[in-house]
């Protein structure tokens, strides 16, 4: 070299100065040092060259380097997070390590994002780091591609002499390093690949079979790869991939981890409440984390953070803290943003992020599938979907779409959809529904929270056979009126789905809770429609109604005769609302003891209705129904069962032998022939009833197990005692199947299943099961329940006929107290209760009181109840017998012989009753006879 000028290299510098021809340089991996001198001095940079002369030619050859030695790490593993919580999780993923991690072994981590398992993978690659356990650790973030190339192709460069500037050959040369190779020395290597965005991610140039490569690792004897994801695409598991489902902290993980978190920087709160504040947040790890973070750097309390939280004008975004703990990127409020701008590529496009904002409004413990994949819910999809841009007419949604598009949400861990649990298919995490309302404009929220009413209302079941899901119902309208009660509160009324709420409380056993709901319904109703809106009056009448379920049929009554005047005056006397009141109002007149009147009520009404809705009209055939009732009610059996047999004429006319109008007035007619003493008839009849119920409605069907109950119950009457209870014991088993232990039905079944152990001899056992069912009532439906009413009747009764009258007399003493508390001394239940009492007192010895208080008790019952009522004409009986018994047997004789000639003219010559009075009659003029030949004697 001409030696012209200085030049000076360092490093891996090339520097050339001055003239230079054809040069050459070389070295290990770099070239060796070249000085030129010339014409000035340069400088380059690591790994570059510089030059300030003219040189025709330079080649640089670099020679790869020596392979890195032995432990060695690849990527940086995340620092642990503050007040790291070790969790089952990471116990599962060391666990599933055999051999002393030289099994062959793939795990994925996955779950919804923000329940840690970055931490967990960081903590288990940490600990092998640690004891040594691996001779290579990769670890590289794989949300992109692109950064899993990146990352490979760094570790092909430092682990395998890879060009570094080909990163797919150096890729494809890692992974080709990992794969075990005979003679060589085995290396144990993990490979962590975080936060997997996408199971295709991980094939390369997968249109491309010349090039395509996959960046799973190779299995290997030696080698562990571990995956976190929020997919769940089938893609991610099979080939020996072991699936670890990372969940949420428990109760316990989460109060530690506040504990500490606060504590490590001098903060201390109550533990109620910070497990209040775990709760709230759903024990979700980030969401705790950035909650302690706030609290540190804002100085707020837990129940101030919990106010805010509750706040529906709180975002999540407004709870973030001014910096992120542990490294995070991301704040909670966008932690799924992503998650859902994928899920809604899926198929069918632009369906998912629709589908969470209706789910986002439900509840987040369970929403059954046939809500969000329902008619109303598949329009609001079909409307809102976001793939492609607006449309002048939206692409029909059908249910497959829409489970598709449940099943996208859950691929991204957005949800659990479970089609295997139909009540509670879809789960969401409330912090995911939070994030979702946030970015609802007003406008889309109200918009959000009336398809989700309308979907509770269009799933609902007419009839509530299963619990479960009407259960699973109350909670996802409870939760939507949590969070939008205004918009069911508009101003054209009350949103059905509250009104439907209540209602199945109610038919599901819980009356007083429906009672409370109503009332609750009411006053705001009252508050924001005003008193005299439709549905104000409306609400106000299926409080009476429930009222009167409850027990409480005197302040039903008198409701339900308020809300008729309001309807009278605001809606008039014709309008349908009106009719139906004021069939409401004569039924609790019924119930209040005035059957009499109600039919009469009744029979107005109808006059009304056929006036106005036509003799057609299906309501006209229910008021027929209730007025045939409360005829019979009122002791017109004849008249009731000429009406029955005419309406049943009708309804098969008009709406067809399987009707179920029809078959429940088939069941009426049965009902009314057995209460009329033809017992066998009317086990027949129910007989035939069923078999056609059973075909058209199903087995399951509350008619059909009613059916089943008037069966046994006749079965009994006609002398099958041990059939009946057979059959009883058969439909107790079914009861509680399809509507839950505690429905008032399964209670009835149990108190006749009391009553013919009772029957069949043992008086005793009877007892004892009635004051069992006794607790369960209170419990269920309350003090003032009729059913419980009749359970203590029931205690008293079993506790006489098990050789107690004494305590029985008491007992029914205290029952009539209570009824006349609640129901007034005219009742005819309080009366009834008072012929038990006296009954008892006589069975107990106390004859003279038992007749002064039949005798106290007749005026009372022809007063309230006519003179021909089979309960009137039942006390007659007693006050009769009472006088012979006392020694009268000529006026005995005399009074059952006026009773005889009532009983053939009110119930006919056949009657059980009647042919009973016929014997009476003979008995007391045999006495009669006696006595006269007594005294004859006597004389003589």
């Amino acid at each position: 070299m001409a030696d012209t000028g200085n030049a000076e290299a360092a490093g891996d510098e090339v520097v050339v100065t001055g003239y230079r021809g054809p040069a050459e340089v070389s070295g290990p991996e770099f070239p060796a040092t070249v000085r030129v001198s010339g014409t000035g001095n340069a400088m380059a940079a690591r790994g570059g060259i510089a030059n300030t002369g003219y040189i025709h030619t330079l080649t640089v050859q670099r020679m790869p380097r020596e392979p890195a030695a032995w432990p060695h790490q690849v990527g940086v593993i995340p620092a642990p997070a503050r007040a790291f919580q070790h969790r089952a999780e990471a116990a599962r993923l060391r666990a599933a390590v055999e051999g002393g991690g030289t099994a062959v072994l793939s795990q994925v981590l996955t779950g919804m994002g923000g329940v840690g398992k970055t931490q967990l993978a960081a903590d288990y690659a940490r600990t092998a780091w640690d004891e040594k356990s691996v001779d290579v650790l990769f670890w590289v973030t794989a949300s992109a591609q692109s950064s899993v190339v990146s990352g490979y192709a760094q570790a092909g460069v430092e682990l395998c002499r890879a060009d570094p500037d080909d990163p797919d050959l150096a890729a494809k040369q890692f992974l080709a390093w990992l794969a075990p190779k005979h003679g060589q020395r085995p290396c144990r290597w993990l490979v962590v690949l975080d936060d997997v965005a996408d199971p295709s991610d991980l094939i390369v140039h997968p249109d491309d079979p010349g090039n395509r490569y996959s960046l799973w690792p190779p299995a290997s004897p030696h080698g562990r790869v571990l995956l976190t994801t929020r997919r769940r695409d089938a893609a991610l598991f099979g080939d020996g991939r072991r699936r670890i489902e990372v969940g949420l902290f428990t109760p316990a993980e989460s109060a530690e981890y506040l504990t500490e978190a606060l504590k490590a920087q001098g903060r201390t709160e109550p533990a109620d409440q910070l497990a209040a504040l775990a709760d709230d947040l759903g024990h979700l790890p980030l969401a705790l984390a950035q909650a302690a973070a706030y609290l540190i750097d804002s100085g707020e309390t837990a129940v101030t953070y919990r106010n805010l939280l509750a706040d529906r004008d709180t975002t999540l975004t407004d709870l973030a803290p001014d910096s992120l703990p542990d490294e995070q990127a991301t704040v909670l409020a966008a932690a799924w943003s992503l998650s859902i701008d994928r899920a809604d590529t899926l198929r069918p496009a632009g369906l998912a992020r629709p589908m969470l904002h209706l789910a986002a409004m439900l509840d987040a413990n369970g929403i059954p599938q046939r809500v969000l994949t329902g008619e109303t819910a598949r329009a609001h999809l079909a409307a809102h979907r976001t793939a492609g841009g607006p449309t002048s007419e939206p692409v029909p949604v059908s249910v497959s779409d829409a489970v598709r598009a449940l099943r996208a949400l859950d691929r991204l861990s957005l949800i659990d959809h479970q089609p295997d649990t139909p009540h509670q298919a879809v789960r969401i995490h409330q912090l995911i529904q939070h994030a979702t309302r946030d970015t609802h404009t007003p406008h889309q929220n109200d918009q959000a929270a009336r398809t989700a009413a309308d979907a509770l209302v269009a799933a609902w079941p007419e009839i509530e056979r299963d619990t479960d899901l009407a259960q699973t119902l109350r909670a996802n309208a409870a939760a939507l009126t949590g969070l939008a009660e205004d918009v069911l509160y508009e101003s054209d009324g009350v949103h059905a789905v509250l009104v439907r709420v209540g209602a199945s409380l109610g038919v599901t056993g819980q009356v007083a809770a429906a009672v409370e709901y109503f009332q609750r319904i009411a006053g705001v109703a009252h508050g924001r429609l005003g008193p005299d809106h439709p549905h104000t009056l409306a609400v106000r009448g299926e409080l009476a109604n429930w009222r009167g379920e409850a027990g409480d049929v005197v302040g039903a009554a008198a409701t339900s005769a308020e809300v008729l005047e309001h309807m009278e005056r605001v809606l008039g006397n014709d309008h349908f609302a009106t009719l139906a009141a004021r069939c409401t109002v004569a039924r609790f007149r019924g119930e209040a003891g005035d059957a009499a009147g109600a039919a009469a009520s009744l029979a107005g009404l109808l006059a009304d209705q056929v006036r106005v809705l036509g003799d057609e009209d299906p309501y006209i055939l229910a008021v027929r129904g209730e007025l045939v009732r409360w005829r019979w009610r009122a002791g017109d059996a004849a008249g009731a069962m000429d009406a029955s047999a005419e309406l049943l004429e009708h309804l098969v006319r008009v709406r067809g032998n399987d009707d179920v109008i029809t078959l429940s007035t088939r069941g009426n007619i049965a009902c009314f022939r057995g209460e009329a003493g033809d017992a066998a008839g009317a086990a027949a009849a129910f007989a035939e009833l069923l078999t056609d119920q059973v075909r058209v409605l199903g087995e399951d069907h509350p008619d059909t197990l009613t059916t089943r109950h008037n069966l046994a119950c006749f079965r009994g009457e006609a002398g099958d005692a041990a059939g009946a209870a057979a059959a009883f014991a058969e439909l107790l088993t079914d009861r509680v199947r399809v509507l839950g232990e505690n429905h008032p039905s399964t209670l009835t079944t149990r108190g006749n299943i009391a009553c013919f152990r009772g029957e069949a001899g043992d008086a005793a056992g009877a007892a004892d099961a009635f004051a069992e069912l006794l607790a369960d009532r209170v419990q269920v439906l309350g003090e003032d329940h009729p059913d419980t009413m009749a359970t203590r009747r029931f205690v008293a009764r079993w506790r006489g006929r098990a050789g107690d009258a004494a305590g029985a007399a008491a007992a029914y003493s205290e029952l009539v107290e209570h009824m006349v508390r609640v129901w007034g001394p005219d009742h005819p239940e309080t009366l009834t209760a008072r012929g038990n009492v006296a009954y008892w007192r006589r069975e107990a010895g106390d004859a003279a009181g038992a007749a002064a208080a039949h005798a106290e008790l007749l005026p009372d019952r022809v007063r309230v109840l006519g003179v021909d009522h089979p309960s009137t004409l039942k006390t007659r009986h007693n006050v009769a017998w009472c006088q012979g018994e006392a020694g009268d047997a000529a006026g005995a004789a005399d009074a059952f012989a006026e009773l005889l000639a009532d009983r053939v003219r009110v119930m006919g010559e056949d009657h059980p009753d009647t042919i009973a009075t016929r014997r009476c009659v003979a008995y007391w003029r045999g006495m009669q006879l006696l006595m006269n030949r007594l005294l004859d004697e006597q004389g003589q």
